[in-house]
């Protein structure tokens, strides 16, 4: 059974860093005959979204974490661990997360570490950051989550890029963390970049034009099954956010807030109406962002839920892998900071190779 409960860690603090750049999906970016901009926004809810084409997620995350930081009035070399969760790495290697311990001048006897996870990652992520925590040895850790998919997110009307950040500190007085996980490889190639890897390696081939539904894709870029990955959302999440309520006894329709992983409108509101759960207290930020995969949860308690100290969150992120996650948590004497906007300058930038 995938149950995880993790006690004597806080959530201290949350940001979120997103491009400066706009992009509004009314302004026919998106070339197909299929594509209907009005009836595409009334579907899933995306207005706008934030778009880089040179940032990655490594210096929206570094925007985000700076700010965190500042903002706890940590001081840096009291900072135990950093656990980067992305699709998007900014290289194949070395991890993200050891280009970040150096460019935020962490200590060098930083734990720093790399998890590949998608639109679950968030929630993945915690669990292990949490775990570092628990034990006392690790007093601070940042979890930094994000995508920055620079190869043809501008015409994809529903996907966004952005970066956070989550401070996690030991607490013996905190409300424990209590998760459920779980995971359908079978579904494996209902999201994904089919070339690249070390399965099929990038060839001149891999950038050969495909057209799927219309649209335009090469072997590099994120393949989905649209009707697939919307019956998994609608049927898992759900299930698990019963399941952690029911294995940890308490009622999900008495949290405060219910945050769902930032898919598309119509998906969240069938998976509401599953749980018969009030959708006024289940915030949305995908009108203004879109889709930003691991980063849509966070990225909800920055733009929707800053000052709603003391609240009982539930959080569920599903997608790639197939893989699913819920966490239940108190969000207690938090700080979140402002938006950060990043700027689309990479001068001075010596972590570009």
């Amino acid at each position: 059974m995938a149950f995880l409960e993790v006690k004597n860690v806080r959530i201290a603090g949350i940001a979120a860093g997103v491009p400066d750049t706009i992009v509004r999906n009314a302004d026919g970016l998106v070339h197909s005959e299929d594509y209907d901009a009005e009836a595409f926004v009334e579907s899933t809810g995306v207005v706008e979204r934030r778009f880089t084409n040179c940032l990655t997620t490594g210096d929206l995350c570094y925007a985000a974490a700076e700010k965190l930081i500042s903002d706890l009035g940590w001081e840096k070399s009291e900072i135990d661990g950093i656990i980067f969760v992305s699709q998007t790495h900014d290289y194949v290697e070395p991890a993200t997360a050891c280009i970040l311990q150096d460019r935020l001048g962490l200590s060098k006897e930083c734990y720093a570490e790399d998890l590949s996870m998608g639109c679950s990652g968030w929630v993945y992520g915690l669990s292990n950051a949490a775990s570092l925590v628990s034990t006392g040895s690790f007093k601070k850790v940042i979890l930094l989550a994000g995508e920055a998919k620079t190869k043809g997110v501008e015409n994809d009307p529903l996907f966004g890029h952005a970066g956070t950040a989550t401070a996690l500190v030991y607490d013996e007085t905190a409300e424990s963390l209590k998760f459920h996980f779980g995971t359908d490889g079978s579904g494996f190639d209902a999201i994904i970049i089919p070339d690249g890897g070390a399965r099929n390696q990038f060839s001149l081939d891999s950038l050969k034009e495909e057209h799927i539904d219309g649209r335009v894709f090469n072997r590099t870029q994120t393949h989905m099954k649209g009707m697939d990955v919307f019956s998994f959302g609608i049927s898992t999440a759900p299930k698990s956010i019963k399941r952690l309520s029911e294995h940890f006894g308490f009622n999900y329709q008495d949290c405060d807030y219910l945050l769902l992983h930032q898919a598309n409108m119509k998906m969240n509101n069938f998976i509401l109406k599953k749980l018969k759960f009030d959708v006024s207290k289940a915030p949305s930020c995908m009108d203004k962002f879109g889709n930003t995969s691991s980063a849509s949860i966070p990225l909800i308690i920055v733009t929707k839920l800053k000052g709603q100290n003391n609240s009982s969150l539930i959080c569920c992120g599903f997608g790639v892998g197939l893989s699913w996650g819920t966490v239940a948590l108190r969000l207690e004497n938090a700080i979140i900071s402002d938006l950060v906007e990043v700027s689309n300058d990479l001068s001075n930038n010596k972590y570009v190779v």
